[in-house]
């Protein structure tokens, strides 16, 4: 760590002794200064071209500007050629890559470069200026942060009456290039949910290993630290395309701080840029959120990297993703329903039939179909006006018809 500068009080006192023939010894004893100091304080004055006695017009400003007149100008002295450390940077995010893989390349395009002990020191180095706050790796493919942003946008339902009605904005964020995908729904409910999830995969082009939720209760019914209990639809969503869900800890923002910086840009980079436009629909809103995108993933640069998050996605997300299904995900929600006495469910105020066996039982059941819980084979249900004689009773088979 380089040494402060000598207060100029101290200065003087140095030029006066010095030039009064005593020795820097003597000097650094009389005003508490190392000798090197007072050498160097010296040095400088003699350089400058100054004589002594000073003339009163030069101050304590003036004299330090020219002492120090060259501080901070030195050139490197570094003859070794320089790695591209933003380019180490994100080879490391790919899987399998190391310090010493990349050493080795380094050293085989210059044989006189740095040793690998200097070579991890530099690097080290460089990767400390770029945040000091929980550093974490995310490999190619690994994780997608999930989340909706606290903000919403406002869209006029009615160009009459002037009707508003506030819009939420869903954020997915991979972790190691921060491509990043926005879309506006009504709600936050599950049906809305699962289709953003599915367009944000489409909008990737593939799947990452792990998808990472905050714990809302739309995705998680039970928040744990240990055994989270995962909505059954969205575990659902989860096996159709081969990956799992990790939700985060509850009340650690930290696990999740890709998506909760995608939401700081995201309100700054959209609805900061939105809010003076007005929209009559969500489809609406939804094709000015994707040009924005266009000019967040494919344009603007990544400080300190120097590439977008496309090229990132292409270079170190793309080869590590899973491919997606041939078909995609059809939302279908699993209720917990009783069923009555006449053997009929409530599903919105529709009513289907299950054989009169299971009246009176707790079943769970998947938008027009429902299976007995727990542990039995599947029931079909049938609407109650297409109500046929093999969900009766034996002995109400032949009343059909009858009031």
């Amino acid at each position: 760590m380089p040494a402060g500068r000598v207060a100029m009080r101290h200065v003087r006192e140095v030029l006066r002794l010095g030039f009064a023939g005593i020795s820097k010894h003597e000097i650094a004893r009389r005003t508490g200064l190392a000798a090197s100091t007072v050498r160097e304080t010296i040095e400088r004055f003699k350089a400058t071209g100054l004589a002594w006695p000073l003339p009163d017009a030069v101050n304590d400003g003036d004299l330090e500007a020219k002492l120090y007149k060259n501080a901070g100008t030195k050139q490197s002295d570094r003859r070794h050629a320089e790695p591209d450390w933003a380019g180490v940077h994100r080879e490391l995010r790919r899987k399998h890559v190391t310090l010493s893989i990349l050493w080795d390349e380094y050293i085989e395009q210059h044989p006189d470069g740095y040793r690998y002990s200097r070579f991890c020191e530099l690097y080290r180095a460089w990767e400390g200026k770029l945040s000091v706050t929980m550093r974490q790796v995310h490999p190619g493919g690994d994780k997608l942060f999930v989340d909706y942003a606290g903000d919403r946008a406002s869209v006029v339902i009615d160009r009459l009456t002037g009707e508003i009605r506030e819009a939420w904005i869903f954020l997915a964020v991979l972790g190691a290039s921060n491509f990043t995908y926005a879309e506006a729904t009504w709600t936050q409910g599950l049906a809305d949910w699962i289709g953003t999830h599915t367009r944000a995969f489409e909008a990737i082009g593939g799947v990452t290993r792990l998808v990472v939720p905050d714990n809302t209760k739309t995705a998680v019914i039970k928040a744990c630290l240990y055994d989270p209990v995962v909505n059954r639809t969205y575990t659902e969503m989860a096996s159709h395309y081969d990956t799992a869900i990790l939700p985060a800890r509850p009340r650690r923002p930290r696990d999740k701080a890709k998506v909760e910086a995608g939401v700081l840009i995201m309100e700054r980079w959209i609805l900061g840029r939105l809010r003076n436009r007005c929209f009559y629909s969500l489809a609406e809103l939804n094709e000015a959120i994707r040009d924005l995108l266009v000019r967040l993933n494919d344009q603007r640069l990544i400080r300190r990297l120097g590439v977008t998050r496309r090229q990132l996605l292409e270079d170190l997300d793309r080869p590590m993703l899973k491919p997606l299904p041939v078909e995609p995900y059809v939302f279908s929600e699993w209720r917990a329903r009783r069923v009555g006495i006449d053997y009929h469910v409530d599903i919105d105020r529709h009513y289907y039939s299950v054989p009169y066996r299971f009246a009176r039982e707790a079943v769970e059941t998947l938008t027009d179909r429902a299976h007995r819980a727990p542990g039995s084979s599947g029931i079909s249900a049938r609407p109650l006006f297409a109500l046929c004689a093999q969900s009766r009773r034996p002995s109400r088979r032949n009343v059909c018809g009858r009031t």
